[in-house]
């Protein structure tokens, strides 16, 4: 067994949450050496990992943030949103999505999701967009996969489309390039959270190919502050080695380079660590596929070999079990075992119950989902006898409530 999926020398069983960051000796030595350093902060350890992200995912530059919802509200005010502007996004996500588009002043519009693939359904995109004027859209690729995202860059040629691929470092789109290349999006943002493919502790980025966006995510970065001799205002300072000058109101949402050094070391390990995730997945849906009142999510062949795989949800009939959600997460806990729901919709939360925007058609697929989902323990560090266990958890609970 190798060392993803060694065994921990525990006499009792962990509990088995449903995320957790695997750090190594190199992750700590990395961090280390920077500890070590001159810079714990703006120096060069950031800017060569923006360079590795860029290079992994093919785009041309990268922004790194102190997590991923600045590096979404960035991107949402270098996109020019604001108020009296509106922002189409999916209502399952975490309320990061949404939230980025009200710290500019805009309206959030939600549209449905596909029932299968989780990510807005283009059919309710085009409906929304029909219907309103829209300046940015936000697919979420829910769960690691970036559903649909042709038909949604299709449909929404008129807008700025930033992909909230918070769940998706290491995935691809369908034809095979990688989320995060700029092939069907304007701005891609990752989070770095320890749940996450990769973890700086905390962190986000922005990728784009736009030079522009580029220049205006490094100003938003940096209280809006620029040093660069050819863009200052007053030209006649710019050989004054001091002097810089804020052109717009930004914030201080910096990576450090001690997170810097935990992701840089990261990365080198993201495709064994997407790997081992896929074994994990593909042995759950051989051990559920045929548990009654049990549906797999985006479980098709294509789905599995294009995902990220950061979650596995199962969409559960609580009723026909006999059971209710909280009953069957109680009872995994009983043999150790965690689950979690991803999300609660975010129309459903008090801030955004009666200000985000959803249409004539409703929001049917995600109310539905919601009543459904359970996400089951899955990351790179689970051992092949702790994914064992959780197949016996969800089986000898599911059996019982029957």
């Amino acid at each position: 067994m190798n060392q993803l999926h060694r065994k921990p020398p525990a006499l009792i069983p962990r509990f088995l949450g449903y995320g957790r960051q695997l750090i190594g000796d190199e992750d700590i030595a990395a961090v280390a050496s920077v500890l070590r350093g001159d810079h714990l902060a703006r120096g060069p350890t950031v800017e060569r990992f923006e360079r590795a992200l860029a290079e992994r995912v093919g785009a041309r530059y990268c922004i790194a943030t102190c997590n991923g919802t600045a590096a979404l509200h960035i991107a949402c005010l270098a996109a020019g949103l604001r108020s009296g502007m509106r922002g189409l996004t999916s209502p399952l996500t975490f309320v990061a999505s949404a939230n980025a588009m009200a710290y500019c002043g805009a309206a959030v519009r939600l549209a449905d999701i596909d029932a299968d693939g989780l990510g807005l359904a283009p059919g309710a995109v085009r409906a929304a967009l029909a219907r309103d004027d829209v300046e940015i859209v936000m697919p979420v690729h829910f769960g690691g996969l970036a559903h649909a995202a042709a038909d949604l860059r299709a449909l929404a040629r008129e807008c700025v489309v930033i992909e909230d691929a918070c769940h998706a470092l290491g995935g691809t789109y369908s034809d095979g390039r990688p989320v995060g290349s700029g092939a069907y999006a304007d701005m891609t943002v990752f989070s770095f959270h320890p749940v996450k493919s990769i973890t700086t502790a905390e962190g986000g980025a922005v990728l784009t190919n736009d030079r522009e966006f580029d220049r205006a995510l490094r100003l938003l970065r940096n209280h809006g502050i620029e040093r660069v001799p050819e863009r200052l205002a007053r030209s006649e300072r710019a050989t004054d080695p001091w002097y810089c000058e804020q052109q717009v109101l930004g914030f201080n949402y910096w990576m450090s380079d001690v997170q810097a050094a935990l992701g840089a070391s990261q990365l080198d390990k993201l495709d064994a660590f997407r790997s081992r995730r896929l074994e994990i997945v593909l042995h759950y849906d051989a051990a559920f596929v045929g548990l009654p009142h049990v549906t797999l999510t985006q479980a098709q062949p294509l789905q599995r070999a294009c995902s990220a795989h950061h979650l596995y949800v199962l969409r559960i009939d609580f009723p026909a079990l006999n059971t209710t959600r909280k009953r069957f997460m109680a009872g995994l806990a009983g043999h150790g075992v965690g689950s979690q729901v991803h999300y609660i919709p975010v129309h459903h939360h008090p801030y955004h119950r009666n200000r985000a925007e959803v249409g004539d058609g409703g929001l049917q697929a995600v109310e539905r989902y919601y009543r459904e989902c359970l996400s089951l323990p899955l990351h790179a560090g689970l051992t092949d006898e702790e994914v064992d266990r959780v197949v016996r958890a969800v089986t000898t609970v599911a059996g019982a409530s029957c």
